[in-house]
């Protein structure tokens, strides 16, 4: 990034920042701040252990802060602290802590960020954001109001959570939580457990009551009311789908569904030869469905910085966005995340890397050498090294 396009970037991110209002987070004067500012080279640095009243003077005007020194990036502590501009971590008197994930396009299963666009691996990223707060929602119990959603701006999302309940929690406790979330080493026996039925007799049982237990229990009844719905050789066709279910097997576990389907539904497995390897099998298909590929250290960092709701990615040029619960679903980072004020006009660009941009509204393709675009494209550019900003 050369002199011209550091000073233009910086100028437009303050111009953000002075039409914007960007909101604190709870409790903002107990937290450490950081940025980067934008400086010279190919490096960055990285300026923290700084409080509230240290970025934003002695009024604590955060606004003003930002639309003063524009910084590249603005982060926040996921901590909350005594003194938070102390220099020392352990002068700093850690108090609590949000509990954050952190969900990365970069590092999802199945993404080649190689091969895969920006939108293809943000809409894959969106996906995993559900399963995540469905995990948090319904298996850990979070109210809506205890949790923040946030588009990074970049490659992904973050959820804080904000449940006095969780703000002590150890590291090691943190841990048990990604675990969860993860699936790492889930005990498949361990969701069965042995239960009186009506007749007194102790059989094995899916633990239907919530967890990992409840969704694979949810997965047998669906399954099987759809096997019921089928022919019989549709049916075997798609229990052989199953690993470790053959033909034999498959007749079998066939014949139980049909003759027993109360016993299905009171997740009772030892409905016959074949059962077990059945609900094995789905229970390593929700696992892989359900689970959510969060990046574990952020989970499990008492002393994280975080990215500021409201405040411009310097690698991108989107607004990192806060969202509604309900908002979700049908946000799209590519458009919703562009700022306002960078939307009116056309600026030239001297493109160094030419091909598709997936922002804003009109998806581009830009040919190399200097270009007229609009200008949330030119700062998408320019913020991710494809462009320099060219003389006007």
């Amino acid at each position: 990034m050369n002199r011209r396009t550091r000073e233009y970037l910086k100028g437009r991110f303050g111009d953000y920042y002075r039409s914007a209002t960007v909101s604190p987070p709870p409790a903002a004067n107990e937290r450490e701040w950081g940025q980067i500012p934008f400086t010279e080279g190919d490096g960055t640095t990285m300026v923290r252990h700084q409080s509230l009243l240290d970025v934003a003077g002695g009024a604590g005007d955060l606004d003003d802060f930002l639309a003063r020194e524009a910084p590249r990036h603005a982060y926040f502590s996921a901590a909350r602290y005594d003194d938070p501009g102390n220099r020392s971590m352990s002068g700093k008197g850690w108090r609590s802590a949000d509990l954050v994930f952190d969900l990365d396009a970069d590092h999802l299963p199945g993404v080649d960020p190689e091969t895969a666009g920006y939108g293809e691996m943000l809409a894959a990223c969106k996906e995993e954001l559900l399963n995540l707060l469905d995990l948090l929602e319904t298996d850990f119990g979070f109210r809506e109001e205890d949790l923040s959603v946030v588009f990074s701006g970049g490659r992904g999302y973050h959820v804080h959570v904000r449940d006095p309940a969780v703000g002590e929690l150890d590291s090691a406790a943190r841990r048990e939580v990604v675990d969860y979330v993860r699936a790492v080493d889930l005990d498949y026996d361990g969701l069965v457990e042995k239960r009186p039925n009506e007749r007194g007799t102790l059989q094995k049982t899916l633990r239907a009551e919530g967890g990992w237990g409840r969704r694979v229990h949810d997965r047998l009844v669906a399954y099987a009311d759809d096997l019921r719905g089928m022919s019989e050789e549709d049916a075997l066709a798609e229990l052989e789908e199953l690993d470790g279910v053959g033909e034999k097997t498959a007749r079998t576990i066939y014949g139980v569904l049909e003759r027993n389907p109360d016993g299905v539904r009171a997740g009772n497995v030892e409905l016959g030869p074949g059962a077990g390897t059945l609900v094995r099998a789905l229970a390593r298909e929700v696992v892989e469905r359900d689970t959510a590929p969060i990046d574990e250290p952020v989970t499990t960092d008492l002393r994280r910085l975080i990215r500021l709701p409201g405040s411009v990615h310097g690698g991108s040029g989107l607004v990192v966005r806060p969202l509604e619960r309900d908002a979700v679903e049908a946000f799209d980072p590519l458009t919703d995340a562009v700022p306002e004020r960078f939307r009116d006009r056309q600026i030239l660009v001297d493109v160094t890397d030419p091909g598709p941009v997936a922002v804003g509204d009109d998806k581009t393709k830009v040919a190399e050498g200097v270009q007229s675009v609009r200008e949330y494209v030119g700062v998408f550019l320019m913020a991710r090294g494809r462009a320099e900003k060219a003389t006007e």
